[in-house]
């Protein structure tokens, strides 16, 4: 097993850096769905005691990231698109009515945040930083959440996200066209500067549920992480 490893950053904890990282790892799918994991090998790739790693993958079991097979041992969950369409629909419900109130009302000084995140995106483009990429796109509409004074309905999000992140990272992995999704963010912060709710709103909704479309393909391409009907 290689993870990708970043350095742990002052004053986290061990047990969350083990969590990150293994979390991290399942997201951009480098631990790939239907896997086995062990805990003495994460622990020993990692440096530290099995402890933190068990509590992680608790947690990451109750997240649906990993299921366990009595006798058997821990295991990568398959990605399951019931799940993923109920993120989506909470997503676009959620991000449909915090645009509305940014289109009315929004800080000037994020909408430059805002920009900054679009060119850093562009960058990625060219590396190719897949997870990089993700993260900076969730970043963005978390700005979006944070300047309506709605950053804890972001939470809640996040609590749903972790399947939706893996099919993004597959249609980012397959051949999605990137320049149309900053494109479309672009339009999102357009559409907040000029006060148009309109245009807000129809990228916004086509944003995601382009994501409906995208699952077919990649389930057609990578069969294999998908869980059964």
């Amino acid at each position: 097993m290689n993870l990708e490893i970043e350095m742990q950053i002052d004053g986290t904890t061990v047990g969350d850096y083990v969590y990150e990282v293994i979390k991290r790892n399942i997201i951009n799918l480098n631990m790939a769905p239907g896997n086995r994991v062990s805990e003495k090998e994460i622990s020993d790739l990692l440096n530290v005691s099995r402890t933190p790693v068990r509590e992680a993958f608790i947690k990451l079991a109750k997240e649906g990231l990993l299921y366990v097979l009595p006798q058997r041992g821990t295991y990568i969950s398959y990605i399951d698109l019931d799940i993923v369409e109920d993120a989506r629909f909470i997503r676009e419900c959620l991000e449909k009515s915090v645009l509305k109130i940014a289109i009315e009302k929004f800080p000037e000084e994020l909408l430059d945040v805002l920009q900054e995140n679009i060119n850093a995106q562009k960058n990625l483009i060219e590396k190719k930083s897949f997870f990089k990429f993700l993260q900076m796109d969730e970043e963005f509409h978390k700005t979006i959440f944070i300047g309506c004074n709605k950053a804890r309905t972001w939470s809640y999000i996040e609590q749903i996200n972790s399947e939706y992140k893996r099919v993004r990272m597959l249609t980012f992995i397959t051949d999605v066209n990137w320049e149309n999704v900053i494109g479309q963010h672009m339009q999102i912060l357009e559409s907040i500067r000029n006060h148009d709710e309109q245009m807000g709103q129809e990228v916004i909704s086509y944003h995601i549920k382009k994501l409906i479309f995208d699952q077919i393909k990649v389930r057609e391409k990578y069969p294999q992480y998908f869980k059964g009907d």
